[in-house]
Formats: C-alpha cells, structure tokens, sequence
C-alpha cells in the first residue's frame, strides 16, 4: 500500500518547475548568512511534507519528557550501567574504553552536579494489519543529536513549496519548529549555572564538517543571548587544554563553561592515545559536559535493550505506572545476543526469518544495521562466539510507504516510493539533585526511498522532511 497526498497531485512539469525554484529558495535559507570560503551545498530534502497521523505525532511528543528523565535517572545508577553493559564491554573495545573512564570519574568524584541533556528520540510507525500505524522506537541518541538547527528551516522551506504549488491552505498547517532554539535555551542554562560570565561553550566539533550550518543554527542562538561560543576539535584539547587547580577546564586559554560534543561518539574519532586522554580531560573537568560519560553510555544499544525487559521500567519509575506504560508502548521487539539459552533462542529466531528483525552494533552515526540475509551471514559466523554479546537484535518495523520527490545535489529528479523517522529532540539541565528544565523542544522527520534498508542524512541516503499531519 502506497499512500499518495492527492492535493498535491499535479502534473510532473509542474514539479519540476517548483523544484528548481526552490532549490534557489532553499540554498540561501539553510546557508542563512553563513557564508564561508569552502564548499557548499544545500541541505537535502523533500520537494513536499510528508502526511503523518496526528495521534502518534502527539504520541511521541508526550513521551519526550519522561524520556529525558529516564536517561537521567540511568546515567545515576552505576549499579544499573554495570550490570547493563557487562557482557558489551568484554567483547567491545570502544565500549570497554568509555566504560573505563566513567569507573575513573566515579572513583575520583565526580566533579560538576550540574548535569546537561540533549537527546533525539527516533522513531517509525508500524503498520498494524487493521491499517492503523503503531509509534516505535528505533533509538534514544544522546550524544551529538544533529538536524536540530536545520530542520528549524524546513518549515518555511515547505510552506514556500506549497505557496508556489497553489496549495495555500497546506502551507498554513506546517508547523513550526525551532529545535536549535530550545537545545541553545538548554546549553545557556547550564552556562548561566555554571556562573561565569567570561567562561565559554565549547563545540568539540570533527576534523573536517560535513554538517557545519546545522551547529551554527544552535551557535546563533547562544549569540543571540549574548553567550560566547568557540569551535574546537580534539587536537586543539591535546595541544592546548589543562585544568586548574579547582578543575575548571581552560582550552587554549578560555575557560570552559560547557563542551558540547558534536563529535567522540565513533571509534574512529579517536585516533589517538592523546586523544583518549583529551576526553578524559573534559570529563574530569569542572565544565558541564553534554553529554557527560555516564550520559553517554545511557544511550548505548544494550541498554536500550535492556530496558524493554520486564520490570526495567518500573525500577526508575516506581509508583508511576502510567509513565511506565507510555514509554513501554513505544517499545519494539528487543532481543539479547549474551551467551546462554536466552541468547542461544535469539540466534535462532532470526536465523529462522532474517527479514522480520534488525542485527544492531553498539555504533552510532548511521548505516552500521544489517538486515536480511546479510543477518544470517553475520550470525553463521558468530553464533557460537562470544563476539556476538556486541550486538542486539531488534524486530524490524513496517511502516507504510509515501510518495514524494527526493531533492539532492546532482541526483535526477523522480518520485519515488518512501519511508519515513520522526525523531523528536528532549532537552533537560539538573542540579544536584534539582531538575531545573525537562522540555519537549521540537522535531524532526526524515525519509528515505525505500530501496534504502538503513542510512541517514549525513549517510548521505535520508533527506530532510516535514510532517503534515492527518
């Protein structure tokens, strides 16, 4: 089943006009007036918005806030994260390495009660067989959760597109959504905690940046307050970062109220000894960190995992039984790989029918699933090694295709059918033990042609989207 939104169903020139025009429209609305001298592109994105149903569009909003919590109340509990990743961290170097650094900030102390989340919960609709759709969760990102600052844009991309396709009644019920304005409310209020006026957020940011305007949205809106920002990469840490004797943390002789890490969440993006040790310099600091280590592994696979277990949920919140069951309706089937009978009937299940589940790494950043017959090639080799405690299987969600055009540089221009992922972006700053902010602070819609099994923006597969809701 194909849903097609025939109020935009006009005739394939007329598509094509639009689509250049908009093209123009939408290069100077996401480069805004960021200009500089290097290589730009737009943003891709989708020629119109997408129809999602209402009711799980509200659905997931509602439930952002006590996701927010949950991962807080996780990076608390030692206990938990130890118990949580024990068999990951014997089997993955990367997730041993981090690991080892939060046990040394536990045993050191940890140096700033002031705590700083921003986490994007993603989702897709599962299509039940009476033909409604279900919200599922593909997974909580708390670390680096980009596409806050551009899809901040998109709305009025939108709203001009169905402007100039006549449809003057659809653009008025775009939404608006300006994430990069509540994760910056976020950032400056652990920066005005931390109470420094001289000190600065600093964006740990990547070697080379793929995904430069949609941080600078986030840097504006810290201008706009007034807050300076600085942009620095792990190497500049190793050359130039120290702490005082109070632990306040100076990069290339400005203090550090906030690191924000836009990069550290890939193996790969530790390419050295020095570098290690520069992440353990920032945790050990007296900077806000976001997110902090413990945060950090909260939004690891295996605890995602883990908490679909029964009576997980009911730990974090006890005497809240309907927290518990909104967060647990958005659960999808999860399914551990440890060694043992459990493990042993989870290998056999998705040998027996590859295709009704995903085989997940404990990896970030897109494009590392794998689905299909390639699951049974993976298990095969590993189904008797302890190798596979590294990953988590999942059951494949089945959302209804949509039609729509797919604007990217140098790619033709064609319908195509499509699947969409909402993700919605939570925003939370603690004291102590004082939550001082736990809000809902937009969201954001990706789709894919459906040839794509997995991918996202940066992956250079999804584009950027926006809910029309139905």
């Amino acid at each position: 089943q194909v849903t097609t939104w025939t109020p935009l169903a006009v005739n394939a020139v007329m598509f094509e006009d639009i689509a250049f025009s908009v093209r123009d429209f939408a290069f100077i609305l996401f480069l805004h007036f960021h200009l500089v001298f290097q290589l730009v592109t737009y943003a891709p994105f989708t020629l119109f918005p997408t129809p999602v149903p209402k009711a799980v569009f509200l659905q997931a909003l509602a439930v952002q806030t006590h996701y927010n919590t949950l991962v807080d109340k996780i990076s608390r509990d030692p206990d938990f994260l130890q118990e949580a990743l024990a068999s990951t961290i014997a089997v993955d170097d990367f997730t041993a390495r981090l690991f080892r650094i939060h046990q040394q900030i536990l045993r050191e102390g940890r140096s700033q009660s002031i705590v700083l989340g921003l986490n994007r919960s993603d989702y897709m609709l599962d299509q039940r067989e009476d033909g409604t759709s279900s919200l599922k969760q593909i997974e909580i990102n708390t670390f680096a959760a980009s596409f806050g600052g551009l899809s901040s844009r998109t709305p009025d991309v939108h709203r001009h597109i169905l402007k100039v396709a006549g449809q003057l009644e659809e653009s008025q019920r775009i939404l608006d959504n300006n994430p990069a304005a509540g994760l910056a409310g976020a950032i400056a209020k652990a920066w005005e905690l931390y109470g420094s006026e001289r000190a600065v957020i600093m964006f740990l940011v990547e070697e080379s940046q793929r995904n430069i305007f949609d941080q600078r949205y986030i840097e504006n809106e810290l201008w706009k307050r007034n807050i300076p920002t600085i942009r620095k990469r792990f190497d500049d840490v190793c050359k130039t970062g120290s702490l005082d004797q109070e632990k306040r943390l100076f990069v290339d002789g400005l203090e550090v109220a906030v690191v924000y890490f836009r990069n550290g969440y890939m193996p790969q993006n530790y390419v050295s000894e020095q570098t290690w040790d520069a992440r353990l310099l920032m945790e050990r600091s007296l900077a806000v960190k976001c997110p902090d280590i413990s945060t950090h592994l909260a939004g690891t696979k295996k605890v995602q995992q883990v908490l679909a277990r029964p009576g997980v949920l009911e730990k974090f919140f006890p005497e809240q039984p309907q927290v518990v069951e909104q967060i647990r309706a958005t659960f999808a089937g999860l399914y551990t790989l440890d060694m043992g009978p459990e493990g042993d009937k989870t290998v056999a299940m998705a040998l027996a029918a590859p295709d009704q589940f995903v085989l997940k790494p404990q990896r970030e950043g897109g494009g590392n699933n794998i689905y299909g017959s390639e699951i049974c090639q993976v298990l095969e080799g590993m189904k008797e090694s302890t190798e596979r405690m590294a990953f988590i299987l999942m059951d494949k969600i089945h959302p209804t295709p949509s039609q729509n055009y797919l604007l990217r540089r140098d790619a033709p221009l064609q319908i195509r059918n499509c699947l969409s992922e909402l993700g919605v972006f939570g925003a939370y700053v603690r004291q102590g033990n004082d939550m001082v902010m736990n809000e809902c602070v937009g969201h954001l819609l990706r789709t894919k042609s459906s040839e794509h099994s997995d991918g996202g923006v940066a992956a250079g597969v999804a584009v950027l989207d926006n809910p029309l809701l139905i």
